[in-house]
């Protein structure tokens, strides 16, 4: 049974489906614009979000964990630089700027840019509804074939309670990415994404269980993050680190190699051949694929150093290795099969805990939209058609807009799913919703 729709022929300019940073960006834009506007100019957005709060990678919040982007990169300066929703005017609020500033850094503790976050999304919460997640998306048709809207249902995310249908002229999905589990392996009380890391590691620290042995799968960022935090919680457990390379690779964040996520950037990419972008992800994948920070490779070595000299070696590095297969060991543990894979040779590791730190892949948009993915027009290698306005190229009736944030580095590149150009992207996407609007 269709739900029925709020209000009395409410329709909103925009919804939004999730509300991470990027849907969080966009509602700044338009609470900027609504502010001093007759209340017939103004944008009628709601933001839905299935979390019962705002949350950004909550897992992996270790305290000492410093962002990877510059914090003039925040939700609104790139936009706006005389936004009051700056990462400055956070600061100047808590009373905490001058500190900052003292620190001479570009880089804030990635714990302090999430109370960023909350703090922001906390001026906008009238804009959102927590709790709720979207379920169906359907195209409403006229009585001449034409899509002027879609109809978004949601329901509570305990999956509980009635539905409720809205409809919107525009939708723009930030639904994020999910986690990614190598096949043959499945998450449980054992066997944790890194995304999971700190609740996980905590009830365990917590619950008195002895840890002798934790594995560590990957060889990014989050996966010698893991390494280290492991490490640090469980000081009589041995942590092994497992990755196909010889050695962590450092990120490259040279100046120039950063130039790939300037927003000009962007336009040169989404203009190029097809051969040209696949070119620019090879050479610039060591900016955010499997890198780690240079600091962190140079301590995580110290490390395990110190513990050769001192005969005591809890840090372990299983490079040119991979995981073959995870049981359930006699002890209620795990049985850890390691290959090293120059030789072929296979060791039994038995270990209390196994993180997957083995990224993430883009939510699948056809069982999210629905009938409305039918819509979308796709390319020769079967992705979606996205325009530079992040809107995407649809059927010939559809005149309802559908925008993506996240899931488009095939057409905008690096940046797609970073928080680079979060307020950038969210300037042009309000542009383009204003302009469609001033067109009907």
């Amino acid at each position: 049974m269709k739900s029925p729709l709020t209000g009395s022929g409410v329709i909103h300019d925009v919804i939004g489906i999730g509300f991470g940073p990027s849907n969080l960006a966009l509602s700044i834009a338009v609470e900027e614009h609504n502010t001093s506007l007759p209340a017939d100019r103004r944008l009628n957005a709601l933001f839905l979000e299935r979390q019962p709060r705002f949350g950004w990678h909550r897992g992996m919040l270790i305290d000492d964990a410093t962002m990877q982007v510059s914090f003039l990169k925040d939700l609104v300066t790139l936009r706006n630089p005389t936004s009051d929703f700056s990462f400055l005017c956070f600061l100047r609020e808590r009373g905490r700027l001058i500190d900052f500033l003292n620190q001479k850094t570009l880089f804030p503790l990635r714990m302090e840019f999430h109370e960023y976050f909350e703090w922001a999304a906390g001026r906008v919460s009238h804009l959102v509804e927590y709790g709720s997640e979207v379920v169906r998306v359907e195209p409403v048709r006229g009585a001449d074939g034409e899509v002027a809207f879609f109809d978004v249902t949601s329901r509570g995310a305990t999956g509980a309670g009635a539905t409720v249908t809205r409809r919107a002229r525009n939708i723009s999905v930030a639904t994020g990415l999910e986690p990614h589990v190598p096949p043959g392996l499945e998450l449980d009380e054992r066997v944790w994404h890194n995304s999971e890391l700190i609740p996980r590691a905590q009830r365990l620290a917590h619950s008195g269980a002895p840890v002798r042995r934790a594995v560590v799968l990957g060889a990014g960022q989050s996966a010698a993050e893991a390494v280290d935090y492991l490490h640090r919680t469980f000081p009589e457990a041995e942590v092994c680190s497992v990755f196909a390379k010889y050695g962590y690779t450092p990120a490259d964040d040279s100046p120039f190699a950063n130039r790939i996520f300037d927003p000009e950037a962007v336009d040169v990419y989404f203009s190029s051949p097809s051969e040209v972008k696949q070119s620019l992800l090879d050479y610039h994948r060591s900016t955010n694929y499997s890198v780690v920070d240079m600091e962190l490779i140079e301590a995580l070595y110290a490390t395990a150093y110190r513990e050769k000299v001192a005969g005591r070696e809890r840090l372990r590095f299983l490079n040119v290795s991979r995981v073959r297969a995870v049981d359930q060991g006699a002890d209620g543990g795990l049985d850890v099969t390691v290959e090293f894979l120059p030789t072929g040779e296979q060791r039994l590791l038995a270990a209390d805990v196994l993180v997957l730190a083995t990224g993430y892949r883009p939510r699948d948009l056809a069982s999210l939209l629905g009938e409305a993915a039918k819509l979308c027009l796709r390319d020769d290698g079967d992705e979606v058609r996205v325009g530079r306005d992040h809107r995407v190229e649809t059927a010939p009736e559809v005149t309802a807009g559908l925008y993506l944030q996240g899931g488009t580095e095939h057409t905008h590149g690096l940046t797609s799913t970073l928080l680079s150009t979060v307020a950038v992207r969210a300037d042009e996407i309000h542009r383009s919703v204003l302009a469609a609007r001033a067109t009907v």
